[in-house]
């Protein structure tokens, strides 16, 4: 569905990615795991459309990528929803026409906040606007989201909650998916391969095989876990 080829990209004469080579397949979540500053966020910014590279090409479908990609929605650390539009109002932005509204409640409704349609933004928690952000996601129809950083700014077990959200709406749903983030667990619950970034490079592709929902205290989970931590500290 998405492939990037050679990718590169340099600002003000400074290299962040180089050599990026990244296939996507329908319905397959990718997770790119690395320390800060790596260039994880600007290869999701690439693959969007909101960058330019400097070097390679992004392909989608077969066609080169000008400009925004129109097969990905993205869900950011911060929601970014519109504090003067109702919960249910900004999930419609995202919908398509003519049965917007329909669609909106229907994604509202996948992520337990159907109740909370005609609240505002402000009145809701930093889980529930995160819940949000993923039903407009799903609202648009879009065979690709991009995660940057998604859960980030969540306590640890509101965290948990949205990573079985999101799987379990995988499940239902099937959309492909680029996961960043910087929880090496996460990327092992929620994906089906894992690239660990260093310097803007991709040292490790390391597939995930274990079937959904996938229980963290299983010896294979544990197992991918040490490898990938392994990888990134260097032992």
């Amino acid at each position: 569905m998405l492939q990037a080829s050679g990718v590169s990209k340099s600002f003000d004469g400074r290299a962040v990615l180089s050599g990026i080579n990244l296939d996507l397949g329908p319905g397959e979540i990718v997770a790119v795991v690395g320390r800060s500053g790596c260039g994880k966020s600007t290869l999701l910014r690439l693959l969007a459309g909101l960058e330019q590279v400097s070097g390679g090409c992004i392909t989608l479908a077969g066609q080169r990528l000008a400009g925004l990609n129109p097969a990905t929605r993205l869900m950011f650390q911060d929601a970014c929803l519109l504090p003067w539009r109702t919960v249910l109002q900004n999930v419609v932005l995202a919908a398509p026409w003519p049965d917007s509204i329909k669609t909106a409640r229907e994604a509202l409704s996948r992520v337990g906040l159907l109740d909370r349609a005609q609240d505002w933004p402000a009145a809701l928690s930093g889980g529930q606007r995160q819940r949000v952000a993923l039903a407009r996601a799903l609202a648009s129809n879009a065979p690709l989201i991009l995660l940057d950083e998604p859960l980030g700014a969540l306590d640890a077990l509101t965290r948990l909650e949205m990573q079985s959200l999101i799987e379990e709406l995988w499940l239902e749903k099937q959309f492909g998916g680029l996961l960043i983030t910087h929880d090496v667990e996460e990327a092992v619950a929620l994906a089906d391969r894992v690239l660990v970034m260093e310097n803007g490079r991709f040292t490790l592709d390391l597939s995930v095989r274990m079937p959904r929902p996938r229980l963290r205290g299983e010896s294979e989970f544990v197992t991918l876990k040490e490898r990938l931590l392994t990888h990134l500290l260097g032992y």
